[in-house]
């Protein structure tokens, strides 16, 4: 049995809508044209839309250029939306679409102009009312700027916030614990298991850092550009008006761009927030892999901490457990630096005075923040926070690493120290045993020497 259907018309002309639609023709085109991946725009990028058309509404209103009821009933469309729980279903356009993202803009211009038109009891045009004073060149750049900024302010930096204080917590009850520091994967020196801690937190902190630092410009916004960037079909005051009611209705602090060209024609600002996610993955990447290699074995490998044990590791060896939110921080990661690769492409096809790419860019921007953000509290929460840490196999090793010895170089000289270690290793005996027969230092003068808390604290 068909669905039914009903006519409805755009520039070119008649097209058959689902009956129940809320959307238009411009949409049902769309939808028509691009059968590609049947993924629709992030719930995220369509919320700060609609938030977007709200604060567009209002300023028309306060400027004169929308009857204030109607403005209104555009307003409150919005917020009805935006409280949905199935939100997406008025909102099928596929990502892979026109460049510009016009498709997307429209679909919420007719969804709108449907809902505010039964509000209003009169006719709500999509184009002349919802869409008043605005493009889909300046509307998609604004919401790229204004759902990331969203994103950053209340999922990833509250997110890095809380891994950092969980690492830091965890440094203080580690603090005791003295293990063989690594280079090259290679013994080395022995380190206080809360400094390598300290180590992630502190990548932690910078990465926060260098994504706030990002905020105002993410901040600044391209609405009032229009078509090209000359701010045609908008008043004079309407990117700033616009900019005050987001920044009331958000909370986070919205201006106009200082050049509306740059923000429709590049997308540099997303490039570089985009950068600097890729820097965060491979923070998140570093720490994962070095819970992993601490935690393997348990026989067989390093075995200095226990992770949590939270599911079966094999479906054919019996008792194996694996370190599975590490690995899954890790792809986290991975996924983040490919995200990048594509928004770089994305962000480098603005030509002359717009890019064509956008939808692209918002969505694996959105990606990457929201998988960040998750990745972040799992690895601090079921990782970090949990582990117990093996002293036993931790003294064992520090016991037997001979680059303990690096400690006697300003006593008998780096040749002397060499020859010791290299005994020391072959024989597979203690480092202060050896030392003790070779370096002509007695045994309580090597205790003082080689003592790893010490060593670990400089040798101070």
């Amino acid at each position: 049995m068909s669905k039914k259907t009903r006519t409805e018309h755009d520039s070119m002309g008649a097209l058959e809508v689902p009956a129940d639609a809320l959307y238009g023709a411009q949409t049902q085109r769309a939808i028509n044209n691009f059968p590609l991946s049947g993924q629709a725009m992030p719930e995220a990028f369509i919320r700060s839309l609609l938030l977007i058309k709200s604060a567009a509404a209002s300023a028309n209103v306060k400027l004169g250029q929308i009857p204030k009821e109607m403005g209104f009933a555009i307003s409150k469309a919005a917020r009805d939306l935006l409280a949905e729980e199935n939100l997406l279903q008025h909102f099928p356009v596929d990502v892979f679409q026109t460049g510009s993202g016009t498709s997307t803009n429209m679909n919420a211009n007719e969804v709108l102009a449907t809902l505010a038109s039964e509000l209003y009891q009169d006719k709500v045009s999509p184009n002349d009312h919802v869409n008043c004073g605005q493009s889909s060149n300046d509307v998609i750049p604004t919401c790229i700027h204004v759902s990331a900024a969203l994103a950053l302010h209340q999922r990833l930096l509250p997110a890095l916030d809380h891994m950092a204080k969980v690492i830091h917590i965890k440094a203080g009850e580690v603090r005791e614990f003295v293990k063989t520091g690594r280079t090259h994967l290679m013994d080395a020196m022995p380190v206080r298991l809360s400094q390598s801690l300290e180590g992630w937190a502190t990548q932690v902190e910078n990465d926060a850092a260098r994504l706030t630092a990002l905020q105002p410009d993410l901040q600044s916004l391209a609405q009032g550009g229009t078509a090209v960037g000359t701010g045609i079909n908008a008043h004079p005051e309407f990117a700033a008006e616009f900019c005050a009611v987001l920044s009331e209705m958000t909370g986070l602090t919205f201006t106009p761009a200082e050049n509306f060209f740059t923000r429709i024609s590049s997308q540099d600002t997303a490039v570089a927030l985009s950068g600097q996610l890729k820097t965060t993955a491979v923070t998140l990447i570093k720490i994962a892999n070095d819970l992993r290699w601490m935690n393997s074995g348990p026989l067989a490998g390093l075995g200095e901490i226990e992770l949590e044990a939270l599911q079966p590791g094999s479906s054919i060896m019996p008792g194996k457990v694996n370190p599975v939110i590490p690995e899954a921080a890790a792809m986290v990661g991975a996924q983040v630096i490919g995200n990048d690769t594509a928004i770089t492409v994305a962000g480098q096809s603005g030509n002359f005075e717009l890019n064509v790419m956008l939808p692209l860019i918002a969505l694996n921007l959105l990606n990457s923040i929201e998988l960040l953000s998750n990745s972040s509290r799992l690895l601090a929460d079921k990782a970090i926070a949990g582990f117990k840490v093996r002293e036993d196999k931790l003294q064992e090793a520090l016991a037997r690493n001979p680059i303990l010895v690096t400690a006697l170089n300003p006593v008998i000289g780096y040749e002397k120290a060499a020859a010791i270690a290299k005994k020391a290793y072959a024989e597979g005996r203690a480092i202060i045993d050896v030392a003790a027969e070779e370096s002509g230092l007695s045994k309580e003068e090597l205790e003082h020497l080689l003592d790893p808390a010490k060593l670990a604290d400089g040798g101070k």
